[in-house]
């Protein structure tokens, strides 16, 4: 019997969307995102102008796509790390690593990730909503991983009143640790490597919220 038409159809769209956002990251590497035209990644895609503007009202939603593939990306690394550990201090410091691993594989999804704030506020209801329930799904393995560890006792009840808060903590500290490596310290700053600085970051961390 042959597949529906619908379902066909369905596929075959699901296909385009998939290359225009492959062209786009390969063109994007290349040439950076300012000097990137439509005309450029629908090239690439081997699609036509016109039917490029079907899927994607501008390069900005383009981006907004490849964001939330890194987001997907960066959510399946961390459902992994939390299989690999079975108490929850083991299992945040396994994200910590992964999310460190992330930044060396993918440093092109990691900072599209790190622009993802802003371009929320600019997307469109659907993507929009897509964004923030990848972000809540990222977020949510951290609590997870923060409540068991509440409960086997491997981390400090007193140190944790809000398992959320804690979460924010401890990403957005390894983040700005991984940023200040990729910048410029300034004159004068001690010459730390800088994988010694981010492993030396999550051992404080880590330390900072187990019993």
């Amino acid at each position: 019997m042959s597949e529906p038409l619908k379902t066909r159809r369905e596929r075959e769209k699901q296909a385009r969307y998939d290359a225009i956002l492959d062209a786009a990251e390969r063109v994007f590497s290349e040439k950076g995102y300012e000097r990137t035209s439509m005309d450029d990644i629908a090239r690439i895609a081997s699609l036509s102008r016109a039917l490029l503007y079907v899927y994607f009202k501008d390069k900005a939603a383009i981006q907004r796509g490849i964001m939330l593939r890194a987001g997907q990306s960066l959510s399946r690394r961390f459902e992994e790390a939390r299989r690999t550990a079975t108490s929850g201090l083991a299992q945040i410091r396994a994200m910590g690593e992964a999310y460190y691993r992330f930044y060396l594989d993918e440093p092109d999804y990691f900072s599209a990730l790190t622009q993802a704030s802003t371009a929320m506020a600019e997307a469109d209801e659907s993507q929009a909503m897509e964004m923030y329930c990848s972000k809540t799904e990222v977020m949510e393995l951290m609590v997870g991983a923060i409540r068991l560890g509440l409960e086997d006792g491997t981390m400090n009840r007193d140190r944790i009143t809000s398992p959320e808060e804690t979460a924010l903590y401890l990403r957005g500290s390894l983040h700005g640790v991984i940023l200040l490596c990729q910048s410029e310290m300034g004159e004068g700053a001690p010459e730390v490597p800088a994988e010694h600085l981010i492993r030396h970051t999550m051992d404080m961390l880590t330390q900072s919220i187990a019993s």
